[in-house]
């Protein structure tokens, strides 16, 4: 039999041919969005993990908070210098 003499055959092969075209286009779709969320995922664990961008912002950071307030930045830096000339004194004068 043909086609011409089984329509029903014609219908059900292009109801197939249909649905197969409509899973493959399915499937691109959801592989296309996949890969999109990764690129997504990849380019933010890239920026985190991005030493120059952070050590970047941390400069910015502890300027910002210079600038509002330098009293215990002053502070902090005197006392580290009191502890480098503490120890190296210690080290000099030490009977070790």
């Amino acid at each position: 039999m043909t086609d011409a003499q089984n329509p029903a055959a014609s219908s059900t092969e292009k109801s197939i041919a249909s649905a197969v075209e409509n899973a493959k286009e399915a499937v691109t779709d959801s592989v296309e969005a996949t890969r999109a969320q990764l690129e997504s995922t990849l380019d933010a664990i890239e920026d985190r993990l991005d030493v120059k961008k952070r050590s970047e912002e941390l400069y910015e950071r502890a300027q910002r908070s210079y600038d509002e307030n330098p009293v215990p930045w002053i502070v902090g830096a005197t006392a580290v210098a009191v502890g480098v000339v503490g120890l190296i004194a210690w080290a000099i004068f030490s009977d070790d």
